[in-house]
């Protein structure tokens, strides 16, 4: 169990190894001033002082996690995000999980209560949130939901997001990984999930109103991801959630063949407003000056 944290407990970061790329600050910080600024008044913040501030927070894996956790509540933390390599081990320090963490064995956002650890997984939730936005602006926009789902990888990310569509409701979700067997190793998530070869993945897209590309083809530096769209359902959303670069290839071929491209800065936004809300019990608009603000710095 953690210890009890500062009685002036007003500090919020990102837990990782390397931290330094992370865009978190810039997006937490930017809410936590804004809404600020423009509440008159605000209810209780679910961890109790509105949050000063958020910071890096660089764990080196050959340290103590639970004891770095221990730490920063002793000094004024009241809770954190979580990136690689620390899902697993925030997993295993966690003295309360939802079941989103349950059933990923993963956590990525973290609040220090009453000397206690909750851990929480809001990948997956801000990936749905993401994909409602961008569909919102088009004529198809609820079909994704009553569809088959092709999905590309069989990572971190894609165990989340793999669990979120099935709690969608979506009745099928096809999963295709250049290793097969790393694939059939997530059949446990969930009944809806058929396991498909690499090699069939563009005759797998037939009448899919949904791809999710949580491979690295296509991010900076990467092969891209060659892939027939053809065969995806007319208007189907078409997500990478990569966001360096911002519009991968798959996204521009996309958008050229009539489909609906769905970045990745859509799930990091609504991701850290999910954890936002956890720890203040405000959800902050993911608006468009937030995001032109993050494009900037990530093209800066």
């Amino acid at each position: 169990m953690s210890k009890t944290g500062s009685q002036n407990a007003s500090r919020l970061g990102i837990i990782g190894w390397p931290v330094s790329h992370s865009r978190s600050p810039l997006i937490h910080n930017y809410w936590l001033e804004t809404i600020k600024r423009a509440a008159v008044q605000r209810e209780p913040t679910a961890t109790g002082d509105w949050p000063k501030t958020y910071e890096r927070c660089p764990i080196d894996p050959a340290d103590d996690f639970a004891t770095a956790l221990d730490k920063m509540a002793a000094e004024g933390f009241i809770g954190a995000n979580v990136t690689l390599p620390h899902k697993e081990n925030a997993f295993a320090a966690m003295d309360a999980l939802d079941t989103a963490a349950e059933a990923l064995g993963a956590v990525n956002t973290i609040s220090f209560v009453d000397g206690k650890r909750i851990g929480r997984n809001t990948d997956g939730g801000g990936f749905i949130a993401g994909l409602d936005e961008a569909a919102a602006k088009h004529t198809q926009q609820h079909k994704w939901r009553d569809n088959p789902v092709l999905v590309l990888g069989a990572g971190g990310a894609s165990r989340a997001i793999i669990v979120a569509l099935a709690r969608e409701g979506v009745p099928q979700i096809k999963l295709v990984n250049r290793t097969k067997a790393r694939a059939e190793a997530l059949e446990g998530l969930s009944d809806k999930l058929i396991i498909g070869d690499w090699d069939a993945r563009a005759a797998l897209a037939q009448d899919c109103h949904l791809l999710v590309n949580t491979t690295s083809l296509g991010m900076a530096g990467a092969a891209p991801l060659e892939m027939d769209l053809q065969q995806l359902a007319d208007g189907a959303l078409v997500s990478d959630i990569v966001y360096t670069p911002l519009e991968t290839d798959l996204l521009a071929r996309a958008r050229r063949d009539g489909f609906v491209p769905v970045d990745g800065l859509g799930m990091l936004l609504h991701q850290a407003a999910l954890a936002f809300e956890v720890w203040t019990g405000v959800l902050p608009p993911v608006s468009d000056a937030l995001r032109q603000k993050l494009v900037a710095d990530l093209t800066g």
